[in-house]
């Protein structure tokens, strides 16, 4: 059986990716499965997508928490603790991030005992965030690393996955998936889905004692509070505002911002909180003025 994570952001392609890869391998003859799991279902929010697949039924089921291979669509996820992104990882897993810097720089960084790959991004993109094809662009490498996947067969699947978008999208996709599919030819079967593990030790029962119900029930005595949760982590493109050309009508980008971020400061100038600004970019839409500009968060940083 093979194992497979695809680690992303909300609207970076991870579970498009994911389909893919499970209806090539369905083609080729495999039993599937692939399901998304989200956080905050946010676009910029952490998620991920897998998928299993095996010539015999399935009997697994739920997030898989021991991968064959790990895919980071986003290689800012790839040192987020959050993220999970190297949970379950192995001597024998394969872990690929597409990433514009080599593995020898991030070898050291993540400190891993596994075997890291990385893909390039799709040229011409000046942030992770401007890469809207490192989805497919994964899901192709992804096939290749498994070594049973033809590139007939992915070419089909991303074709059927893809059959709303139009003609002209699909060639696009169609390039990016196979680009990647071909960078990690040198690589082709490197993933062991029918490496021997271990059997994994079923959950002990906790016994919990009958206390009384002022102690044992579910009630909630303290209120909850957000601003602990620095929800900024989400953010690949940060909102900047050019002050020479703000007209203070902080009430339109203010009361549009769905987390409350903006407020205005004793100056009347709009000021952004980018500890839980999650870089919707609702606000750089709505100013009247065009005063609020999007940067890439590595830029800003």
């Amino acid at each position: 059986m093979f194992r497979v994570r695809f680690h992303g952001r909300g609207g970076q392609g991870a579970k498009t990716a994911s389909q893919i890869l499970s209806s090539a391998l369905f083609l080729e003859g495999f039993e599937v499965q692939d399901a998304p799991r989200y956080g905050a279902e946010r676009r910029g929010a952490a998620m991920f997508a897998y998928v299993r697949a095996a010539r015999a039924p399935i009997q697994e089921r739920g997030v898989i928490a021991r991968p064959d291979l790990v895919v980071a669509i986003d290689d800012t996820l790839a040192t987020m603790p959050a993220a999970a992104v190297l949970q379950g990882v192995a001597q024998d897993t394969v872990v690929l991030i597409q990433s514009a810097e080599p593995a020898e720089a991030w070898r050291p960084r993540l400190n891993a005992p596994c075997e890291l790959l990385v893909l390039a991004p799709p040229p011409g993109a000046a942030a992770q965030a401007e890469a809207p094809f490192g989805g497919v662009r994964c899901a192709g490498a992804a096939a290749r690393l498994l070594g049973v996947v033809g590139r007939a067969s992915l070419e089909r699947a991303l074709e059927a996955e893809l059959a709303g978008l139009g003609e002209r999208l699909i060639e696009q996709n169609r390039v990016h998936a196979l680009a990647g599919f071909d960078a990690l030819a040198p690589h082709a079967g490197r993933v062991r889905g029918d490496a021997p593990r271990a059997a994994e030790a079923p959950p002990d029962w906790i016994a919990v004692p009958l206390d009384d119900a002022a102690i044992a029930a579910p009630d909630i005595h303290a209120t909850g509070t957000s601003a602990a949760s620095p929800t900024g982590l989400w953010r690949v493109l940060r909102p900047v505002i050019d002050y020479e050309h703000c007209k203070r009508c902080v009430w339109v980008c203010g009361t549009y911002c769905p987390d409350s971020a903006i407020r205005a400061g004793e100056d009347g100038r709009p000021n952004i909180d980018y500890d839980h600004c999650k870089g919707c970019m609702v606000c750089v839409t709505v100013c009247p003025p065009h005063a609020i500009h999007a940067v890439p968060e590595r830029e800003a940083a």
